[in-house]
């Protein structure tokens, strides 16, 4: 299998639960924390390549709930981006690049069946 890399924020108690489930496991992983070492549009693009943006944006977080009404308003794929560009929290934890396949979200369920 090739380079597994998972792709979140340090602190965020799901990006510690899916690390915590491949460190158990053995399996070898990078770790790329967006917040601190930045995200860029091309890794966007790569991600979104194989899910939508409206599975790749936290819709749910806090962080875009406070936006205004009007920068959540007829949100596409390239809004998605820009807002997902100036805030990286506001994309959902974790995604996982393993194998040329991108995963978005944790469930030992999912995970498993990537890599058991």
């Amino acid at each position: 299998m090739s380079a597994v890399t998972i792709h979140g924020i340090r602190n965020c108690d799901t990006m510690k639960k899916a690390r915590a489930w491949l460190e158990a496991r053995g399996v070898a992983h990078g770790f790329h924390d967006y917040k601190v070492a930045g995200l860029d549009r091309a890794m966007l693009e790569r991600w979104l390549d194989q899910v939508p943006w409206e599975r790749l944006l936290n819709r749910a977080g806090p962080t875009f709930r406070k936006l205004p009404d009007a920068r959540k308003e007829g949100l596409d794929r390239e809004k998605a981006i820009a807002l997902m560009l100036s805030n990286p929290s506001m994309v959902k934890r974790p995604v996982l690049e393993s194998g040329g396949k991108v995963t978005v979200g944790f469930s030992p369920e999912s995970y498993a069946r990537l890599f058991e």
